[in-house]
């Protein structure tokens, strides 16, 4: 018997036939020759059976395929409002208009008035001061870059003292002690791991002690027989001693949210308040764009900025646009809870959450809705459950229906419970709707009328 592979047609046809097509008009004759082959590739694989969709339709879907950029848009209807693999906060619009505008040429480090050299951080240093009453403020492109460059600023060569209750991992593997040491300095553990006392510290002091630092446990939450010293503690141990306070704060909450149930967060303006180098991150709970930000007292400050690792940690244009957009609405602390997607998703209202929920179910015949739990995501109030409503689709395969979804343009990101698919409209944006039911629609479920 002959080998059905035999039969599949040359390179050269198809690609005249995909020509002919006018696929030509989609992509470059390299381009179109490597979708022919890889689609010929397939069907050998298959042992020669010809794509079902016809080949001129199949070739056409690599050209589409290979033409989409990888970085793209989704809608997140998880219910995951930091979702760290979906890009965590979604900016502002005031944010993504900022970053339009600085995409061209910018005042980035120009200043007007005198026709003069500028810095970037003059756009970001004063609200950072008067947002958390902070003498001086330094922005780097992310958090973990913040807290590298504080330490080795404050302790290269000498030591850090930390409590072993804090020596955490973050995430990604980033774990305190390795950055410890990458900054040169000397990690020095203190207490246990459930019980530290400002004692510990002030014990574990010699000639060689260069910060304290103190790490938030952002994404984990220990209870029962604990006890931690507090940043107003270490900071007047560290002023008896001549010795600065870091505080990692993790999040960079700049609001309290403790009326809607969020607690646990620290406050960045009490910790600066109290005396210390605060570091934490500029998208989670503060709703802006990747960036490790550090505000405190001018001496500690300003000897980071002109540590050298600044400059090679330095945000770009886009980023302090967007970040200066974010925090000047802060100046409105109603406003930012509107504005500010992050924070507008945490402070939803349950009988709105409800209210919306149903008016998606509504678009999708036979869909139901059901009471749930978002969580707030990135490492951010690890004990905090919000109520929410959910969308719920009974499936047959929830894989193949969430694959189906993911594969829409722009795809829809969900998750699945007691064997349904299920939408939470916490972090659907209500103009978002009609994407998800056309994605919906394609998936396969029934009753779904075109738009």
């Amino acid at each position: 018997m002959s080998d059905p592979r035999r039969s599949l047609p040359a390179v050269s046809q198809l690609l005249a036939d995909a020509e002919r097509a006018g696929l030509k008009d989609l992509a470059s004759r390299a381009e179109l020759v490597e979708a022919v082959r890889a689609t010929l590739a397939d069907a050998r694989h298959r042992d020669g059976v010809a794509p079902d969709v016809g080949w001129i339709e199949a070739i056409t879907a690599r050209v589409q395929s290979a033409g989409r950029p990888s970085l793209t848009r989704v809608v997140n209807a998880t219910g995951v409002v930091l979702h760290t693999n979906l890009g965590r906060a979604p900016l502002a619009a005031q944010a993504r208009r900022a970053v339009d505008d600085a995409l061209a040429y910018s005042t980035l480090e120009y200043r007007l008035a005198e026709g003069e050299r500028g810095s970037r951080q003059d756009h970001l240093g004063p609200l950072l001061c008067e947002l958390t009453g902070a003498d001086a403020a330094l922005v780097v492109n992310n958090a973990a870059a913040a807290l590298m460059l504080a330490l080795n600023t404050t302790a290269e060569g000498g030591e850090a003292i930390v409590s072993r209750g804090e020596l955490v991992e973050i995430g990604g593997a980033f774990r305190i002690p390795e950055i410890l040491a990458k900054s040169g300095a000397v990690l020095v553990e203190v207490g246990t791991t459930n019980r530290s006392r400002v004692r510990d510290y002030a014990l574990a002091i010699s000639p060689r002690t260069r910060v304290l630092l103190k790490v938030h446990r952002s994404n984990f939450h220990m209870s029962g027989f604990v006890a931690e010293a507090t940043v107003p503690e270490l900071v007047t141990l560290g002023a008896e001693r001549g010795i600065p306070v870091i505080h990692d704060a993790g999040s960079g909450l700049l609001l309290p949210l403790d009326a809607y149930g969020l607690t646990g967060e620290p406050l960045v303006r009490d910790s600066t308040a109290a005396g210390a180098t605060v570091v934490f991150s500029g998208d989670k709970l503060l709703g802006g764009p990747q960036a490790g930000i550090v505000v405190g007292p001018r001496a500690t400050v300003g000897r980071m900025a002109q540590n050298p690792l600044a400059r090679a940690l330095r945000p770009d244009k886009a980023t302090v646009a967007a970040l200066e957009a974010t925090l000047r609405l802060y100046r409105d602390p109603g406003r930012a809870l509107t504005a500010i997607p992050v924070l507008a998703m945490l402070t939803a209202e349950p009988g709105d959450l409800r209210r919306r929920a149903r008016r998606l179910a509504r678009r999708i015949p036979g869909a139901r809705t059901v009471p749930g739990h978002s969580a707030v995501g990135g490492g951010s109030f690890p004990d905090c459950d919000l109520p929410t409503t959910l969308v719920a689709l009974e499936v047959e395969s929830c894989d193949t229906f969430l694959r189906a979804l993911r594969e829409h343009d722009p795809p829809v990101v969900a998750r699945a419970r007691d064997a349904r698919v299920m939408l939470d409209v916490r972090t659907i944006g209500d103009d978002e709707f009609g994407i998800v039911v056309e994605a919906v629609r394609r998936a396969g479920w029934p009753g779904v009328a075109t738009p």
